[in-house]
């Protein structure tokens, strides 16, 4: 079951990166309302990858690398920078989609974002997202490249 878990895992992270990049693209073209659904359906499908993840972590479920020595140091670097960024990732999310929700409160709606009230949230939203692009897809590319690495050249722990 673990294992199950797992791909779903891995399939919701993707999807969740694909769906970022997706409302990149729709804010970039002035589309708020099209963003606006990819931010929450990217935000949702990586929430539910979240509690996959612990779950699996819960069951026991956990790969170690017993790939090529030569691969070992390169693997460990990107684990690493993976988790760290990982762990960084969700305040600064939160921070992103605080900062959204409340210009969006304080506007009422999407078409009066130019508001006073609502500008400085959309202000901080923008500085937020600044850094939380970039580190959701480097986690997310990287966690897919560490499973397809763990497919290859992982073993299951028991424990």
């Amino acid at each position: 079951m673990a294992a199950i878990i797992n791909q779903w895992a891995v399939i919701t992270i993707v999807l969740s990166g694909i769906a970022l990049s997706i409302g990149v693209v729709l804010i970039r073209r002035g589309n708020r309302e099209a963003h606006m659904r990819a931010m929450i359906v990217a935000s949702a499908l990586a929430t539910l990858f979240l509690v996959l993840y612990l779950t699996r972590l819960g069951l026991g479920y956990e790969k170690k690398y017993v790939g090529p020595d030569g691969w070992r140091g390169a693997y460990f670097a990107l684990l690493i920078s993976h988790i760290l960024l990982a762990a960084a990732n969700l305040p600064l999310a939160l921070g992103a989609l605080w900062n959204a929700w409340k210009g969006l409160k304080s506007a009422g709606n999407l078409g009066n974002i130019a508001a006073p009230p609502a500008r400085t949230y959309f202000d901080r939203h923008r500085a937020w997202v600044r850094w939380t692009v970039p580190v959701w897809l480097y986690v997310a590319v990287t966690g897919w490249i560490i499973y397809l690495v763990l497919g290859r050249y992982g073993e299951v722990v028991k424990g």
